[in-house]
């Protein structure tokens, strides 16, 4: 299936760009990189200097899909280990 703007809550999340656009933590919002990880409440973002990990629940982000489209979407939406998300939408 191809990941969409309204399939991504469904999607593995891993390879994605990915900006923190709105998070409960100064420190981390702005914070940008490659989705190099993933855990049922957090991400885990390649920055330049090293892996930083964004908590979901309190943080919106914008991710850069393989067609170049940007989708903006609240971290709680994405909770939970991404093959049960998948699980959900079959």
């Amino acid at each position: 299936m191809k990941i969409t703007s309204a399939t991504i809550q469904f999607h593995e999340l891993i390879g994605l760009e990915a900006l923190v656009a709105k998070s409960n933590d100064p420190t981390l919002k702005n914070v940008s990189g490659k989705v190099v990880d993933e855990s049922k409440n957090t991400l885990k973002l390649f920055v330049k200097d090293g892996v930083k990990i964004i908590p979901k629940a309190y943080s919106a982000f914008i991710f850069k899909l393989p067609d170049g489209t940007k989708v903006r979407i609240h971290g709680s939406l994405l909770a939970g280990r991404s093959e049960d998300r998948a699980e959900k939408f079959r």
